[in-house]
């Protein structure tokens, strides 16, 4: 029985989609360990906001990517588990809310990233021992 499924060599992009080259996760999970003064404060107050489902840091679910501040103005770099999660706008105003609310940051940028892709992988001890204590296995 033949297939007319071709095999992955015969695979080409879509020609209406713009392919871009994704980061590399190396150095994801973001946590910022690294970071002080007002870049520190924003990570703290992210490290206070907690999945709507389970009761663990979205910075150790893997969700941050980075966090920039310059000039008042904190980026904020975040993907979600995917891009159909019904609690997008609920995360994604709560942690515009709380980095707004730092001391010394005057506006807030948001960006949803997909790239690279969020994954188990990405989630860091604390946050696997986390969701070992909630009951999931990983």
């Amino acid at each position: 029985m033949s297939s007319n499924i071709p095999d992955d060599t015969d695979a080409t992009p879509c020609a209406y989609t713009d392919y871009r080259e994704g980061e590399s996760t190396a150095d994801l999970p973001a946590t910022g360990d690294d970071a002080t003064g007002l870049a520190a404060d924003v990570w703290d107050v992210l490290y206070g906001i907690e999945d709507p489902e389970m009761p663990i840091s979205i910075v150790d679910l893997g969700l941050l990517y980075g966090v920039d501040v310059a000039d008042g103005i904190a980026t904020v770099d975040m993907t979600l588990t995917y891009s159909g999660c019904p609690a997008r706008d609920m995360l994604t105003e709560e942690v515009k809310a709380a980095v707004a609310a730092v001391d010394g940051v005057e506006d807030v940028e948001l960006r949803l990233v997909w790239s690279p892709e969020w994954t188990v992988e990405m989630v860091t001890d604390q946050g696997k021992n986390d969701l070992r204590e909630f009951g999931l296995s990983i």
